[in-house]
């Protein structure tokens, strides 16, 4: 049976992150996200429901949720679900649903960052600079012997509109 387990999820942080090291070395951010949804119930009104989600970030990324985001940021999350499973000092078993973040895009300005680019860096860091540019696509061979030829322009993930 095939399976297939990804998450995408947009909302605000309930708290500020909190990043922690492993014994390894590698960093680790727990962060809880609330996304809502408005809807009209069936009188007409309009009702807002709130789903808190607990998503967790790895090395880097970790390092940079804890250093840029704070409670109230805005933040896409795309990941997969994993179950975390653990046992009380009272030998009682719990678990819980979260998101194993494989990318956080951080989507507005916050209280950390400068307004002028997006809440992406620190104010104090210094500017961007634009990426160098790419060489031109290399030509490749045509097709030898009883190959198929391919069916329209080849397209170059690094150059999609989204």
């Amino acid at each position: 049976m095939a399976s297939f387990n990804k998450v995408v999820l947009v909302g605000n942080l309930t708290r500020d992150p909190e990043v922690r090291n492993l014994p390894s070395g590698m960093a680790v951010c727990d962060m809880r996200l609330a996304v809502s949804e408005t809807y009209k119930n069936r009188d007409g009104e309009r009702t807002e429901s709130v789903c808190y989600v607990d998503v967790v970030a790895w090395a880097r990324q970790a390092e940079t949720c804890g250093e840029y985001l704070s409670k109230g940021s805005p933040v896409l999350v795309e990941g997969s679900l994993r179950m975390d499973e653990w046992t009380t000092k009272e030998n009682e078993k719990r678990s819980k649903l979260l998101v194993n973040a494989s990318r956080v895009q951080f989507l507005g300005s916050g209280a950390r960052g400068d307004s002028r680019d997006g809440g992406h860096a620190a104010s104090d860091s210094p500017p961007r600079r634009s990426a160098p540019p790419r060489e031109p696509a290399r030509e490749e061979a045509p097709p030898q012997g009883n190959a198929p030829e391919r069916a329209g322009p080849e397209t170059d993930e690094d150059n999609l509109p989204f």
